[in-house]
């Protein structure tokens, strides 16, 4: 399957239910087999090409469980839909103890036009990993990113450690429910390296909101901060009277802007791809691999230019041993 195969026709040919949801079920289909089978040589080459042609904005939406995060997603899908960008969402969700299945798909919970093919919904179970991502979110994201205008991805609700999006994401949101006491974890727990912004929820609440997007602010003046780099802000918004909805998506513009400019989502991007190459190895090897490596001449970071899956794999063949001779 190839990457214009299939990419969504966009929002002039939404009506054309039949070839959108063809395009759907074999995107679906793709994601799958992505999930089961990461290392076959189609997935992989579907990967590299994907990585080599990349055209979305991913946002990585984080923060508490019951933030609200769906139904800001929601918000923002339909704000994106109406100025006629494609969208695919990827929804991280915690996981069943007994399946290892999503406990409640966003498909449910992020209601989306299913005529529409400028919309493409993914839900993922977290299972056992704590950094609030699917184990396949990475590959998920950069096929997606690949094929639509925007990419936003869910995360399960995070905790001190729960930080995994900002190795995806070009633009992190944090949501702070008001009156939950989350603008002051948020500080204690040191996420605020994390976000490029900051979202109040539920801002129909009025005074409470306000004085959250306050605590907020005022800890945030505290912190330490590049002059020349980008300034974290605050905003508070409502997904169900859709106020700061629009300020919310000049920000996202804003930051995008910000990012295209002196090279700087480039940047981003290789550092971000290092890291899945770090992380790869570190799961398949453990210490003992990486120390191999080391003793081969070989280490883990990437040229600038080259392909992070393709780098797995020639590290990869490195340490394995050669095929037994028959």
């Amino acid at each position: 399957m190839t990457l214009d195969a299939l990419r969504p026709a966009g929002r002039e040919q939404a009506g054309r239910a039949e070839a959108g949801q063809g395009r759907k079920r074999a995107l679906a289909q793709t994601l799958a087999a992505l999930e089961r089978d990461p290392e076959s040589k189609t997935a992989q080459a579907l990967l590299d090409e994907a990585w080599r042609h990349p055209r979305a904005h991913v946002v990585g939406i984080t923060g508490p469980p019951g933030v609200g995060k769906s139904s800001l997603c929601a918000a923002l899908v339909a704000a994106w839909r109406t100025a006629g960008h494609t969208v695919g969402v990827i929804a991280v969700d915690p996981s069943s103890k007994a399946s290892g299945g999503a406990l409640l798909g966003d498909r449910v919970r992020i209601v989306t036009d299913s005529a529409d093919d400028g919309i493409f919904v993914r839900s993922m179970a977290a299972r056992d990993r704590l950094g609030g991502l699917a184990d396949q979110t990475l590959a998920a994201m950069v096929v997606m990113r690949a094929l639509f205008d925007r990419v936003l991805i869910e995360t399960v609700g995070v905790g001190q450690s729960e930080t995994d999006v900002a190795g995806v994401a070009d633009t992190v949101v944090f949501c702070v429910q008001p009156g939950s006491g989350d603008s002051l974890q948020f500080m204690k727990a040191g996420i605020v390296e994390i976000p490029h912004l900051i979202v109040v929820t539920k801002a129909d609440l009025g005074a409470a909101a306000e004085r959250a997007r306050a605590d907020v602010a005022g800890a945030l003046s505290l912190a330490s901060a590049d002059p020349q780099d980008w300034k974290l802000g605050t905003l508070v918004a409502s997904s169900r009277s859709g106020e700061g909805i629009d300020a919310l998506m000049q920000a996202l513009e804003a930051h995008r802007r910000h990012l295209a400019e002196h090279g700087r989502l480039a940047i981003a991007r290789h550092r971000q791809s290092e890291g899945w190459v770090r992380e790869a190895m570190q799961e398949r090897y453990g210490t003992r691999g990486l120390a191999r490596l080391h003793q081969l001449g070989l280490d883990l970071s990437l040229p600038v230019g080259a392909q992070p899956f393709e780098r797995i794999r020639l590290l990869s063949l490195a340490l394995e041993p050669p095929p037994a001779s028959s």
